[in-house]
């Protein structure tokens, strides 16, 4: 069976234009997409990487890139202005959580588009236990699981990992070895899916 390792951070908006496309992707080539949640934070200060953002002309290119690709998919997005984006620990352990818990479809497709298409402040305890009712997850039992020492350390092994096998930002995917980061590489990944 051939998959698609992907390695996100809901606080990554590349990774959010990447996932919108990840659907169809696995119907084109037959690939069965494996989703990784990562901390994006701790992968740029283990391999002393930093936010594009930090260097104000990347950071206006940045935001120009976005507007692009969003208009590029067809897609909705909007800037976060909320402070939460920057400390995404509690939704990477709830993405975690709600593998564990078969819920992780409903979780994953309610979350990226709150962080990215149309904002809401997932900081808030009460947006984002409403977000989770709406998306139809129980939100009681998600919030106990990604308190869970299990989902802590998946989601540390998970970053860990993705660190060794050589990854310095979000989005990063692997076709077995070989590793393709960021969204414009979308293409050379199915190239390479085809070919496996």
């Amino acid at each position: 069976m051939r998959s698609l390792e992907f390695f996100f951070d809901y606080g990554s908006p590349f990774s959010y234009l990447a996932d919108t496309q990840l659907g169809s992707l696995e119907n084109r080539t037959g690939a069965t997409v494996l989703y990784r949640p990562m901390l994006l934070g701790a992968v740029l200060k283990a391999t002393g990487n930093a936010s594009p953002i930090a260097v104000p002309a990347k950071g206006a290119y940045m935001a120009l890139e976005l507007r692009r690709w969003a208009e590029q998919y067809g897609i909705p997005f909007r800037a976060n202005p909320y402070s939460f984006r920057s400390n995404t620990l509690r939704l990477m352990r709830g993405a975690v959580a709600s593998q564990r818990l078969g819920v992780f479809r409903a979780y994953h497709s309610a979350v990226f588009p709150a962080v990215w298409g149309e904002p809401l402040d997932l900081g808030d305890g009460g947006a984002f236990e409403k977000l989770l009712v709406h998306a139809g997850v129980d939100s009681q039992t998600l919030f106990e699981a990604l308190e869970m020492q299990e989902t802590k350390d998946e989601l540390r092994r998970n970053t860990d990992e993705a660190v060794r096998r050589g990854a310095f930002g979000a989005p990063t995917f692997f076709v077995g070895d070989e590793m393709f980061w960021g969204n414009d590489r979308l293409s050379l990944v199915e190239q390479t899916l085809c070919r496996v």
